[in-house]
């Protein structure tokens, strides 16, 4: 008798994937990039624990796919970081994962040539190397953490990280969580449920040990310290927005229930803005005048921008793709992101500073 198959029925294939430290050893980072991510982490880490008044603003495409046009989008962020930096912290959305729904294009490095051919081998010391090119530019960055796997591979050159609606109530990215260099921002659920993000915080903040890989692509047992820089953000659900004083202020309430800081980021996109990119000017306005009004638990925003308006379905023949424009979630233009963001500097400029006191 043959013993019948019981295991990878339904897989067709293990790829060999290089190591961390390999890709580490091939793109090194630099000493200026290292100080790049060291003082954006730090100066996170003081908004959050209201030693800098500041907001901080993660802004920019929904996801990365040409990094051409990327490293275009951070060179202007760079100077309007530099121009409004004294009231905004800014911090380049930089989106490689992209969890779907069904299926799709699950991002740069699951498809880096979006052709179906999925070199995830490819995609990730590609997407390393974009990270690179930002952090040398002096930019900080802040991105999802959807595979488990990803952050050894690049997680030294972020300096923000997100966990998903859909996976804030992952007990996988809640350990993982915990691991995580950087503060991390868990989004309310897709029914615009609070309670999976404020439980989420509370197991990151926790020791944790789970099976991971360590630098050298061995399997190891991971263990963690706890993440003491969580904080949620409100994405609004169900179609519906959550950003509004009284959700904000349901959203302190529990927070300071479960013993928590009052912590709040508001993402101006996805049900805060009916996933229609021109109304997240009207949301970042209302934060405005939420903090102008002498709120003190809005410690930062989301906008999803890009160089051009809108989006594009992903053509057959790739030379067709628009410049600058996603391909996944709608973005506003680069011109009204600057007036977005120079706006609220504006407004924000003499009221920052009263929060402190």
């Amino acid at each position: 008798m043959t013993t019948p198959n019981t295991e990878n029925i339904n897989v067709t294939a293990f790829d060999t994937m290089p190591t961390p430290e390999e890709i580490h050893a091939r793109l090194p980072i630099s000493a200026k990039a290292t100080k790049s991510v060291t003082h954006g982490r730090r100066l996170l880490r003081d908004i959050l624990d209201r030693k800098d008044p500041r907001l901080f603003v993660v802004v920019g495409p929904c996801s990365i796919h040409d990094p051409v046009a990327g490293l275009d989008y951070a060179r202007r962020l760079k100077a309007l970081a530099d121009e409004v930096g004294d009231t905004l912290q800014l911090i380049m959305r930089v989106y490689f994962e992209k969890p779907r729904t069904t299926v799709g294009w699950k991002g740069y490095i699951n498809d880096p040539f979006m052709d179906d051919s999925f070199r995830v081998d490819i995609g990730m010391e590609k997407a390393r190397q974009f990270l690179l090119d930002i952090a040398e530019i002096g930019l900080p960055t802040g991105t999802e953490a959807l595979d488990p796997i990803s952050p050894q591979y690049y997680g030294d050159l972020i300096t923000w990280t997100a966990i998903g609606a859909r996976t804030t109530e992952s007990q996988t990215h809640r350990e993982m969580s915990s691991g995580l260099s950087t503060p991390v921002g868990f989004k309310n659920g897709t029914s615009g449920d609070l309670t999976v993000a404020i439980n989420a915080i509370l197991s990151a903040s926790k020791p944790h040990s789970f099976l991971g890989i360590n630098g050298a692509g061995k399997v190891a047992v991971v263990r963690t310290k706890g993440n003491a820089h969580g904080h949620v953000v409100l994405r609004g659900g169900d179609g519906r927005p959550n950003y509004d004083t009284v959700s904000v202020s349901m959203a302190e309430q529990a927070m300071v229930k479960a013993k928590l800081p009052a912590n709040i980021v508001v993402d101006c996109s996805h049900a805060n803005s009916f996933k229609k990119p021109e109304l997240q000017p009207l949301v970042m306005t209302d934060i405005v005048n939420q903090i102008r009004g002498g709120n003190k638990s809005l410690v930062g925003v989301m906008i999803e921008s890009n160089i051009e308006a809108g989006n594009q379905a992903i053509p057959a023949d790739l030379t067709q793709l628009k410049y600058g424009c996603s391909v996944t979630d709608a973005c506003v233009d680069w011109d009204t992101t600057e007036k977005m963001i120079r706006d609220a500097a504006v407004l924000l400029r003499d009221v920052l500073p009263e929060r402190l006191g």
